[in-house]
């Protein structure tokens, strides 16, 4: 299933009572501030969640897999996510 910022935010209408406008504005609110700290090369630590990485990928090689064509790839910043132990617990049934 894919989540929405929708979903999201009819969740927390749902669970919270809160007006469907303002729970739409704190989801939005949430990931500009998401956006704009991984922009800045921050990492954000969600507690019990995991935690989010900017890093940097040098220049590589590369292939085009439609072609087969060899090329380089230019040097990029990419976001990981690295799990929390409970949530890893909780997917194995272990939590």
């Amino acid at each position: 299933m894919t989540i929405t910022k929708t979903h999201l935010s009819d969740s927390i209408h749902k669970g919270l009572g809160m007006p469907k406008s303002r729970s739409f504005e704190l989801v939005t609110s949430l990931f500009q501030i998401i956006k704009a700290t991984l922009e800045s090369g921050e990492d954000i630590l969600i507690s019990g969640f995991g935690k989010f990485c900017v890093k940097d990928k040098n220049d590589c090689r590369g292939r085009n897999l439609s072609t087969g064509e060899d090329m380089m790839l230019e040097a990029r910043r990419v976001v990981t996510f690295k799990c929390s132990l409970p949530l890893k617990q909780k997917l194995n049934g272990k939590g």
